[in-house]
Parts: C-alpha cells; structure tokens; sequence
C-alpha cells in the first residue's frame, strides 16, 4: 500500500469487480444510491460519444419519505413536447454527421442522452454517470471501456448547466449548451469548460429594456423564475431602465414546486397593478401554472414581454388550449430561427417503440385525443401482427406539434451545439503531427483523447452552420446576440402565431440594435396605437412632476408652473423662470414678450386729457388778453399787472406742462415734464411771495417779505446730478412693463415741491387773515383764500389717488391733479375779476378800487389790535424760513 501504483491498481480492480458484480462482502468501494435515468443510448462500434441532457419531464415524482430500503432516485413525470424535440434534433444532427463524408468522414458519432427531468439533482445524477462511462456512478473514476466521451450537449435550464458546469469544471469536460443562457454563466474562472450556442442573457436583458424605452413604457411589472436564469435576468434589466428612468410597479417570484397560495397571490398583484406591461424571465415549466391561473380568471388587457425561454413554447400553447384573450399581443425575443432541411420527416417518422421517451410520447399525443376513430399501426419492434390502434386525431395532434419546426428556434440551438463538437472532433482529429497544439506540438488520438484536449478545439472552433451559413464561433465561451422579436398574433380560428416583427443584433452600434416594424404588431386590445402603461400620465408643457412622497419617481402630479414660468418640455422637473421683460402666456408653456405701458397720445384717455389741457391753457391765454386790453382800468391798475401776468403766466405753464406726460416716456420728456411742473410751481409760489408781501405790508408796515430764488438753484442742481429719466417697471405689474418716468432724486424733488407747499401754506395764511381788511385787498385776499384751499384739496386727494393707482393711471392721477388745482387757481383768482371786466364794467371804477384810510388810534372797523400783533408773528415766521436775495 506504500506504492501508488499498487494502491491505483487495487482501487481499479474494486471498482471493476463492483461492475461486474463479483465483488467480495468485505469489498469497500460500493454505492450508496441507485440512479434511475431515462434516456438514448448508442455506443456500440462507436469511435467517439456524445452526451446530451435535456429536460424531457418537466419534474421528478414524489417519494414517500421511506427510509427502511435502499433509496432510488426518483422517477420523473410531467412529458414536455417541446423539449423532446430537442433531443429528436440532437439525434437528427448526428445521424446526419455521421451521413458527411466532408466532417468526420473515419468516425461515427455515438450518443448518450439523459433526462434531467428539470431538476438540479437528476442533472447532477447524468453528470456523474457521464463521468464513469457506465449506468452507474462511481465519481473520479472512468470505469466504462468503450469509446471516449467527447462532451456533454446540455443541460437545459441554466440552473441545471450551473450544476452539471461545476461538476465537468473539476474534470475539464467540455459542454456545449442549447438553453443556457444566465450570465452568471459567463464566468470562466467558475465554469472554466462551459461554452454555449445561445447568446448570454446580457444581451437579451438589455434587447428587453430597449423594447420597453422604444414605446415609451415608464411603468413595468416582472415575474421571474425563482432560479438563477430569472432571477439574473431580471437583475439586468431592471438596472437598466431604472437608469433610464422606468419604474416597477410590482417584483414577483414563480415557485419552483407548484404552490396555489403562490400562484393566486401573483395574479392577484398582476390585476390589481395599473401596469399594463409585464416582463417574465422564466422558463415555460415554471410559467404554465399561472398562465393557467390567468385564463381561469380571464386577465386580459395585459401586454406579456416574454424572454427566449418561453416565447415559442409549446407547453404554454398548446393545441386545444387558447390562451389568445390573455397572451395575444405578446412580444418576445427568440434566438434567431433557421430552416432545418429533413428535420419535419424526421420527427414525423419516429418509432413509437422505439425507447420508452418515444412511447411516452405517443402516449401522450394519445391521451390528448378524442377516441373518435383510429388507425392500425404495428410494433416495429416485434414480428408479430397484434395491432396497437392509435387514434386518427392523435396524428392530427403529432403534425401540429411537430410542423412548422423552423419557427422552434431552441432545436437550431441543438443543432449547432452537436455541429460545433463534431467539427471540434474533426479539426482535433486531422491534426498534423509535428503541428499541433499541445506540448511538443504534438497531436491528441481521437480514440483516446483527453477532455481537456477536446477543449481547446472547441474553443478555437469556427464554422457555418449547414443550410444556413450562419457563421459560429466563441468568444469566452459565448456567441454573439442575434435575436428575432415575435410577436403571437391570434388567428381566426383563436390560435396563437408567432411572427417575427423585428430583430436585434447585439454587435451593433448601440443606435442600430434593434430594429422593429410597430406596424406589424398585433396588441392585445381593439386599438392600433401601441398601450400605454404609466403610473402618472405625462405633464404636458405649462406643467411640472411634483414627487409624492413614498412613491416610485413615476408616480407624480402635474403641478401648473407659477406665473412668469414656463415648462415647454414634456414632464418637466423644473419650471423656467421668464426673463424681466418677459411673461408666461396663459398655459404657461412659453414666454412672451410682456405688454408695453404708457399713456399714449392716441388712447382716448391721453385725448382726452390733451383736450382739457390744451382747453385750460387757451382759457388762461384768454383771460390774460382780457387783462392786456383793460390794462388801463382801475381794476387792473389795483390788482398789480406784474403780479396777475405771473399767475397767468404760471397757469398756461403747468396746463400745458401736463401734456409733456403723456407718450412714451424719453430723457427730454421725463426731464421736460418734471422741470417744468416745477417751473410752473415756482412760478405759482413766486405769485404767491408777492400775495404774500401785499398781505404783509397791508397788515402791518413793518413787515417785509422777499420772495425766494432758492428754488431755481435746487432744480438746476437737480438736473446735473442726478436728473429724471425713463426706466421700466416692471415690480408694479407682472404681465406688464409700465414705461414711466424715474424722478432722479426723490429728496431732490421732494425738498423743491414741499418749499412750494410751505409758501402756499403761508400765502393761504396771510390771505385768510387779510380777507377782513377794509380796502380792496380784501377781495384779492379772498379769491387767494379760496384759491388755495381748492389747491390744497386736491392735491391732498391726489396722495391716495395716486398711491392706489398702477400703470398709465398713476400719470392720468397726476394730470388730473394739476389740471384740477390750476383750474381752480384759475377759476377762484380770476373768475370773479373777469366778472366785473366783462359782465360787470360799471363797477370798474377808481371809488370802488380806492382803499380806505386806517385809524390812527390803532383800532379800525372789522380789524383789531390783535391782528397786528398776529402779522407780526406770521412776519417773524416768514423772515425765518425764507431766504432773501
């Protein structure tokens, strides 16, 4: 036992008697379990094998737990049409090899197929048993001694190569897989040996979140298979649109062992969702439990994505069986389909007794008939005559499931597994010695070749695929991510159709992948337009995505944008704010020009105003012409010709200095219009300085009153440093920029007009005090009187007008209050002395002008002491306010 060749050729020998059933009681190399695989078997006089695993049963039958005997793996149950196609196809390319005479033309092929029975642990069984080269498994061992094993063709699901790719790994054993499509599977430090014909399921991940973003779905279920192909599958897509902004509405999980509660519970979610679209990675095993669900419960109005793993399955469509109302419309993405010449005859051509798999079989097309008449068929396997009748409508059901095969994309996968190690076999076999790729550069035999030899030319294989010249060949492991896009059509008779209504290649540009004939497309529901499946409808432009708290980012609500922003886009996240000279339109979804405000010349108001003003100044002009043409007369002699031709003067100033206001305002106008209200004012107040020294000096001679120029100085200061000038508005109104007139200085302007206030407040004082005085200047203290109340009450009630007032309005307030105090001014100084020129000559006389002398004692007829005394104060106030020249 030292030695290890002694110790390898005793341990040969156990495993040799175990075989052969002559193995000692005291033998210690015995197993613990029987396997109980189903399958095809042909090796005899075979150069070289292949094995194949497929997924014929669709899961393995119960066991009742009993522990007290030898433990059998179980059987398996549940006969899968589509999957046995595959193994049919498997047996087609290889009988076809083995008819070339250009591919392997020195070896036939031979063939060990099991069943996996869709579950990981009779994968693991076949594995094991590939591994040995006999019905039973003894790991780390070779026992068989028949032709090498070239690779295995499987398993199926990605679940079941997962675990059949661990197991090869160990041992460098080449498998090619048909079905398989998982990323996980892409690793090549986990699965050094895995190598598959159908794209990784990146590629169709990413194939399904373009379908989705091309219809513009932003709201999205998924179903996927509680394995490794679903649940990677899902991974990689939703990544994908979640980056782009799709959310998922709801994430289920499908149940590997059938669970009711499970499957009730996922169509619950599916009816109460509001999405419209729902994506299912799943294989068809585990999807047919809910389709049937569905079309118990009659769920329509849904649109099915369906990954390549059931999208042409014929276990979900059945004959007999339409699930039309629930899956029509459905689109999905199947490997790339080829025509296989020979391929229909020779399904329709099977044994029926051939193997148990192919009696099974019949025997289910049989039980899926109606036994309305029948046709004879005999045993091929014995000689004798007893008839076996199998029924006529059976056959009809054969033809439909076994026709149409180019439209079964998965057996062109099968197809081009079994090429592709047969051509690896043929390149390993016409090795030129001296020339090849192993140590030395020598050359593997094909009748005892190493796994790991056979890898490398499988890896290194490149060739067209018969009748299609589509070109194979590996890159890691994997191929490139050709697929069609099928739609299922319902037919007339309420049958689902598979037709391809686009492609995708996913070698191409990112722009160029996919391309789609939406015209083609046949929805699930009366309209032509693709669905629409949202969780919110988009915010039109005026709009912006208000989030809701708790919510996926694409349930919001449209929020209309405040006014002066905008959102000219769809689904806006941000309104836009307008420029300042811009607004919101009414739906808020462009910015315009904002409207443009000033009392224009045109506008009836600034007509109207032109008119009254224009009347004012002529009405004044009139007066002063009355005045030149009775200069002579005692009642202009008495009323002082400088003083009334000022307030004349003064009058036709501020008229006319009202229509500088109106229009658009400019540098001169704004300058204009404020100067010369000022000037008109000063001109006032002038009048009023010298009013204010008659009325002084009449009630008392010592008072002395100089009329200021102080003012004259302010404006011309004013109009250098900082003059009025035009700015926009644009804080008063929102929708509207108001044209106006900025004074420049406001303590400017203030200081100029509140001195012209002050020296009307003291020209109305002295005139009220000298309106009892007995010669004439009573009356023109009475006409000043009252003519500086009205002034004073209106532009006391221009104050309010003009502060609740915006716009062209606060400039009408303005006119109207000049105009309303100078026709005051007007009416209440002039009118009653134009009275007497024109209606009343006879009074113009020097008597009534002639004043009246003052007692000397200090008292007079309707004055008094006190008034003095009351002059001398105002005096004093007077002499301490004004300045003199």
């Amino acid at each position: 036992y030292k030695s290890r060749q002694v110790h390898h050729l005793l341990l040969g020998l156990c495993a040799f008697l175990h075989f052969h059933k002559s193995v000692s009681a005291e033998s210690t190399c015995k197993l613990k379990a029987k396997f109980n695989l189903n399958g095809y078997k042909d090796v005899e006089k075979k150069k070289v094998v292949v094995g194949g695993m497929f997924p014929v049963h669709q899961r393995v039958t119960s066991t009742d737990g009993n522990t007290s005997s030898v433990p059998v793996s179980s059987g398996c149950e549940g006969f899968n049409f589509r999957t046995f196609r595959w193994t049919q196809t498997m047996l087609f390319a290889i009988e076809e090899i083995n008819l070339r005479t250009d591919l392997l033309p020195k070896t036939d092929l031979g063939y060990v197929i099991y069943d996996s029975c869709f579950t990981i642990s009779k994968a693991v069984e076949g594995t094991l048993t590939y591994l040995t080269g006999q019905d039973e498994a003894v790991p780390n061992y070779r026992c068989g001694d028949g032709a090498p094993l070239a690779a295995l063709v499987g398993a199926g699901g990605s679940d079941l190569s997962i675990a059949t790719a661990r197991i090869l790994g160990l041992y460098h054993f080449p498998q090619v897989s048909y079905f398989s499509s998982c990323s996980a599977l892409e690793s090549k430090f986990q699965f050094p040996t895995f190598l598959r014909t159908i794209p990784n399921d990146v590629h169709q991940s990413t194939a399904i979140a373009k379908l989705v973003l091309h219809f513009g779905w932003t709201w999205v279920g998924t179903i996927a298979a509680d394995d490794d192909y679903g649940k990677y599958g899902i991974k990689e897509f939703k990544e994908q649109v979640e980056e782009a902004g799709v959310c998922i509405s709801f994430s289920e999980t499908l149940p590997k062992v059938s669970s009711p509660e499970d499957i009730q519970r996922i169509v619950d979610t599916v009816v109460e969702s509001t999405a419209k679209i729902i994506v299912v990675f799943s294989s068809d095993v585990d999807l047919s439990p809910l389709i049937v669900e569905l079309l118990r419960h009659n769920v329509t109005n849904r649109t099915w994505i369906a990954s390549e793993a059931w999208v042409t399955s014929a276990l979900i469509n059945q004959p007999g069986v339409s699930p039309g109302s629930v899956l029509g419309g459905t689109l999905g993405f199947g490997v790339k389909r080829a025509n296989i010449p020979g391929l229909q005859s020779y399904l329709l051509s099977l044994d029926p007794y051939a193997d148990s798999l192919t009696e099974e079989f019949w025997e289910t097309v049989a039980n899926m008939a109606f036994n309305t008449a029948t046709v004879t068929t005999t045993p091929a396997t014995t000689a004798t005559t007893t008839a076996t009748t199998i029924p006529i409508k059976a056959i009809l059901i054969l033809m439909i499931i076994m026709l149409n095969m180019m439209m079964k994309v998965s057996l062109c996968s099968v197809y081009k597994a079994v090429y592709a190690v047969a051509h690896a076999l043929h390149n390993l076999e016409h090795c030129v010695p001296g020339q090849g790729p192993f140590n030395r550069n020598s050359c593997a035999e094909i009748t005892s070749f190493e796994p790991w030899q056979l890898m490398y030319y499988l890896k290194n294989v490149r060739f067209n695929v018969p009748h299609t010249e589509e070109e194979i060949f590996f890159n890691d492991g994997d191929v490139d991510g050709y697929y069609d896009i099928i739609n299922w059509q319902v037919k007339g008779d309420g049958e689902l159709s598979y037709v391809i209504v686009g492609s995708y290649n996913g070698t191409a540009q990112p722009e160029a992948r996919m391309t789609i004939q939406n015209e083609s497309i046949v929805w699930n529901n009366e309209d032509v337009e693709h669905p629409r499946s949202v969780c919110s409808e988009n915010c039109q432009p005026g709009t912006r995505k208000g989030i809701r708290q708790g919510e996926p980012v694409c349930c919001f609500d449209c929020i209309p944008c405040a006014d002066g922003e905008i959102s000219n886009t769809t689904n806006a996240r941000e309104c836009i704010q307008c420029s300042e000279d811009y607004w919101s339109n009414a739906v808020r979804d462009t910015c315009v020009p904002k409207t443009i405000e000033f009392l224009a010349f045109g506008e009836p108001l600034g007509i109207t105003l032109i008119v009254i003003s224009a009347f004012g100044a002529l009405v004044t002009i009139a007066v002063g012409v009355v005045f030149i043409v009775n200069l002579g007369t005692p009642l202009v002699k008495a009323n002082d010709a400088l003083l009334s031709f000022s307030l004349l003067f003064s009058l036709v100033v501020t008229f006319l200095c009202s229509i500088v206001f109106l229009g658009e305002p400019q540098p001169w106008s704004c300058m204009t219009s404020q100067v010369a209200l000022a000037l008109g004012f000063a001109l006032l107040t002038l009048s009023f300085s010298l009013c204010l020294s008659h009325f002084a000096w009449s009630l008392h001679p010592s008072i002395n009153y100089h009329p200021s120029s102080s003012q004259a100085v302010a404006c011309t200061v004013w109009l250098i440093i900082l003059p009025p000038h035009p700015v926009k508005n644009t804080a008063a109104q929102n929708v509207k920029i108001i044209l106006e007139c900025d004074e420049g200085s406001v303590v400017f302007i203030c200081c100029i007009f509140a001195y012209d206030i002050l020296l009307a407040l003291l020209a109305f004082i002295f005139a009220f005090i000298a309106r009892k005085l007995e010669d004439h200047l009573r009356y023109e203290a009475k006409c000043v009187t009252f003519g500086m109340l009205v002034f004073f009450i209106v532009w006391i009630s221009f104050v309010p007008a003009y502060l609740s007032t915006r716009g062209k309005f606060m400039v009408a307030v303005q006119i109207f209050a000049i105009l309303a105090s100078s026709f005051g001014l007007l009416a209440c100084i002039f009118l009653p002395k134009c009275y007497v020129l024109l209606v009343k000559p006879e009074r113009n006389t020097e008597e009534m002008m002639r004043p009246r002398s003052k007692p000397r004692d200090g008292t007079s007829t309707g004055t008094s002491a006190s008034l003095a005394t009351a002059a001398t104060e105002v005096n004093a106030t007077i002499a301490s306010t004004a300045i003199d020249d």
